[in-house]
């Protein structure tokens, strides 16, 4: 198989945890040339000409086909040092009481839903720090600068060495699902097959590799809320 397959993919996802998978499809099919777009925008690959999409929240479009990758799980965190200056939320309320980052991608907007065993708390956040990207959000955490909620792709590591500290992990909130979107009829269909097939391989599953570490010390539960 030879010639471009254009690609469009969220940088949360791209950063970090792509480029093995891309290399290894390189080595297998040399002769594709990957066109990669990285962007926070949801789009329709169909009208914007690429061959599929890897993205969160799906397009207004019935021309597509889409298939589900890995979950996408999120936590609140912050460093050490801003639980000691400003203290650790014991209930998702008391998240009114600090500073808080937050992605303004959602659909929700700044509502959301913590779950635990005594039930649902629905909460309106009021963050001070609104952003479409979740590694500024990161190194906004990193900098004492607040309370912010990550996707685990792009928290993890920093939970794990201790830079960040989950904040409320007995109330867990939903998830998300990071799907390909992609033509029913499209121009490049073996090129693509190829590409879905090394990607599969990969990170198809319920239990993506940045997800077993925190399961395993206990710091996220394995169960997926919707």
């Amino acid at each position: 198989p030879t010639g471009r397959l254009r690609v469009h993919a969220l940088p949360g996802f791209v950063l970090g945890h792509l480029a093995q998978v891309l290399q290894r499809f390189q080595e297998r099919y040399p002769q594709i040339v990957l066109d990669m777009i990285v962007n926070d925008a949801a789009i329709d690959p169909v009208k914007e000409g690429f061959d599929c999409a890897l993205q969160i929240f799906p397009p207004r479009s019935e021309e597509l086909i889409s298939k589900k990758l890995f979950p996408v799980r999120r936590v609140f965190c912050a460093t050490p040092e801003y639980v000691r200056r400003h203290g650790m939320p014991r209930h998702p309320r008391d998240l009114l009481g600090h500073r808080i980052g937050w992605y303004s991608g959602y659909p929700t907007r700044e509502r959301l839903a913590f779950h635990g065993e005594a039930g649902t708390v629905q909460l309106e956040l009021k963050p001070v720090l609104l952003t479409n990207s979740v590694h500024l959000l990161r190194e906004y955490a990193l900098e004492h600068a607040g309370i912010v909620c990550l996707p685990t792709l792009v928290a993890s590591d920093a939970v794990l060495d201790g830079r960040l500290r989950l904040m409320l992990p007995e109330h867990p909130l939903s998830s998300f699902w990071l799907s390909v979107f992609y033509p029913a009829t499209v121009r490049s269909a073996l090129k693509l097959k190829l590409f879905l097939e090394v990607l599969e391989q990969g990170f198809a599953g319920a239990l993506p590799p940045w997800d077993r570490p925190l399961l395993e010390r206990g710091l996220i539960g394995e169960r997926l809320i919707d």
